[in-house]
Parts: C-alpha cells; structure tokens; sequence
C-alpha cells in the first residue's frame, strides 16, 4: 500500500506544479472599450448551431446582438429542431430591436458521414463573411464586450485562433460536485501556455513535431481569423470527429498558425447541463473520444485516479482505525494534497469549497462511468445525442 501512496503523493506533486503555472497563464480576455473600434474594424461573424435548444436560445441570442462592437453579425442555424426552438429564432427575428444584424437560416439534412455539430458549423461558415469566425454554442451567453474583447486579444496576442473556457454556472447538486473535475484535468494536467508556445526546453529540430500534441480547445466558444479556418478545411476537416474543437485546434498547430486558451471571466459564461441524467449523456458520448479511443490509456488513467484520488481516502479510514502511523501520513498527505489543489480551484473560479471535499466522489462518479463507456465501446454500442446516433 505504501508503494501506491508513493505514486499517488508523485502525481499529486506533479499535478500541483502544471496547476499553480497555469494560475499564471489561464487568463480572461484582454479588456477593450467600444471608443477602440470603428466601423471599419475587423468584420466578426458570431455563428450558433441550435438544435432544439428551446430552453436557451433567446438569452444566447440576445446577448450576441447586444454587442458593444460596430461591425458585427449574428447567423443561427436551425438544425432540424423539433422543438419549439424555430418559433423563438422567429420571434427575435421580429421583435428585437437589434434584428439587422441576425441572420436565421435553416440547416440542410445531414449527409451520413457528417456529425451534426460540425455539419452545423460548417453550414454557418458558409452563410459567414466576417473576417472573425466565433463559434459558441447555445446554452452560453455573452457579456456586452465580448467581441470587443475577442478582436482586441487576437490582435494584441497575436494568434490565430482562440478558445474561452467560459464561466460554468452550477446550480444543482450533481452539477457542483462533476463540472469542476472538467477544469481540473484541464489545468492539472496540461501546461496551458504549451497551448501557445512550444517548450523551450524541448529541442527545436522536434517542436514543430510535437506542438499539436499541447493542443485543446472548448468547442462552447472558439473565434478564428477566417483565412485560418478556411486553409485548414474548416469544420468539413473534422466532419467524423467527435471532440471536433480539440481536432481543429490540432489542425491549427500543424499548420503553422497560433493559438491560445483563456478563460471566460467577464466574458462568455455556460450552463452545460441541468441534471445528473444529462451530465452523464454528455459526456457519455465524447469520453473515450477525449483520448482518441486509445483504450489502454483510458485504462491507464483510470487507474491512476483511482490510486491517486479514492485509494488514498480509503487507507486513510484503514490507518486511523488499525493507528498505522507510517500508513497515516503518506495518505494524509496525499488526501491534502488533493483538497489543497480543489480549494485553489474553488477560490480561482467561485465554486464551492465544501463541495471540493467529495472531490474522491466526484471521481468515482467518473469511474462508474469510465466502466460504462468501456462496455460501450466493446459491445460495439452508439450514444444518441438529441436524437441522432454518435
């Protein structure tokens, strides 16, 4: 047992270093004002798949037209929705005040090869001309300079292609104790400035080879420059690929062109899911497919987190209750370690830190659902989301 607190404790450390670096380069957007901006600025086409997103669509929609940027447009895409999400696209078309600047359009039937989400993205960049492509979904919402803030970063940081984590509101229970694990593995496990700049300390002759691997992205909100996207094939490019954000962030990295990752503080903000049922249908589908369904690294990991973030509680209960002292603190340590990087996540983005304790729960929720997937994938089984086999 001491042997895999040992693991445990290494990976922790490990973990605590990529989390505090990332506290440095995990920024929100630049901030910027309308006085900046003229009419001839950079033309930014804001582009929304919807499909039966009745429950959102109007705050989304309305928050994209109240942009405090001159020269800007709103195009919806109304995928085949069978809910009453066309009748609220119309209803804006005609009564707010902004609707110049709204373009509704309704999308095609999907090609067989195609999944709907880049099917839908596609079909938007088409009906775009901006020279900024932002892509968001549905159930996000903007603050009044956002696109301000979009245009200003990509020219002050100069990059090619940007992505904002936005600001996850939680209100139930089950969404509490599992989104944050979401950003925890993001800002644990990858260095967030490789996103934009390749190790220094890797040799020059493989960077080049090697960027992609530093690539992620969050589908909920990504902006190109226009001529990027489109040299890289755009969305047809990754018509197949289930996490299509990160394939398209690794088609940006091979092709020379720059990135970044930031987040959506005072921004953009989401609300992914509203219950447990559909937490677990969301990331049902794309779960494996997070690591390329490489089944012995999906494994792997999941090993891991068992040994890093539920053994260690266990022995912990085991070595108060026998007073194995050497046991006692190698599990003490471990089980700090791990509050210590979810009270730092808590305080970073205004989560819960009561809620930071079921943080082994909260794991297990994933390891239950690990097995699930894993027997998905062997029985050969698809995953429907609204209404269409992934």
């Amino acid at each position: 047992m001491s042997f895999l607190l040992y693991i445990a404790i290494g990976y922790l450390i490990f973990t605590t270093v990529i989390l505090l670096r990332n506290k440095q380069h995990f920024t929100p957007l630049s901030m910027a004002e309308e006085a900046q901006f003229s009419k001839d600025s950079p033309k930014v086409s804001i582009c929304i798949p919807a499909r039966n997103e009745e429950q959102v669509i109007e705050r989304c929609i309305r928050s994209a037209l109240r942009q405090n940027y001159p020269n800007f447009e709103v195009i919806v895409l109304n995928d085949n929705s069978t809910d009453a999400t066309d009748e609220k696209l119309s209803s804006l078309k005609q009564n707010n005040p902004n609707a110049d600047r709204l373009l509704v359009i309704q999308g095609k039937p999907k090609p067989d090869e195609w999944l709907g989400k880049s099917w839908a993205c596609q079909q938007l960049a088409e009906a775009a001309d901006g020279d900024i492509l932002i892509f968001a979904d549905a159930d996000t919402w903007f603050e009044k300079r956002t696109v301000a803030r979009v245009v200003r970063t990509m020219g002050q940081d100069i990059v090619d292609m940007l992505t904002v984590w936005p600001l996850q509101v939680l209100d139930t229970f089950w969404e509490k104790m599992i989104i944050p694990l979401v950003y925890y593995a993001l800002l644990s496990l990858l260095p967030v400035h490789y996103v934009y700049r390749s190790p220094r300390w890797m040799p020059k002759f493989i960077r080049k080879q090697f960027s992609p691997m530093f690539a992620a992205a969050c589908g909920q909100f990504m902006a190109f420059k226009a001529h990027a996207y489109h040299q890289i094939g755009g969305h047809q490019s990754v018509k197949d690929k289930v996490v299509e954000d990160v394939q398209l962030a690794k088609k940006i990295k091979e092709a020379g062109f720059s990135m970044r990752m930031y987040y959506g503080s005072q921004s953009i903000a989401c609300r992914m899911y509203h219950s447990e049922k559909e937490i677990r249908a969301g990331f049902r589908k794309n779960f494996l497919a997070g690591f390329r369904y490489n089944m012995p690294l999906f494994i792997l990991m999941g090993l891991l987190h068992f040994i890093t973030f539920i053994l260690p509680v266990i022995i912990l209960v085991f070595a108060l209750i026998t007073w194995n002292i050497p046991l006692l603190w190698l599990s003490g340590v471990a089980v700090s370690l791990m509050l210590l990087h979810r009270f730092l996540l808590a305080r970073w983005f205004g989560w819960s830190m009561l809620m930071g304790l079921l943080h082994p729960v909260s794991v297990a929720w994933f390891q239950v659902l690990a097995l699930i997937v894993v027997n998905d994938h062997l029985a050969d089984r698809t995953t429907n989301w609204k209404g269409r086999p992934i």
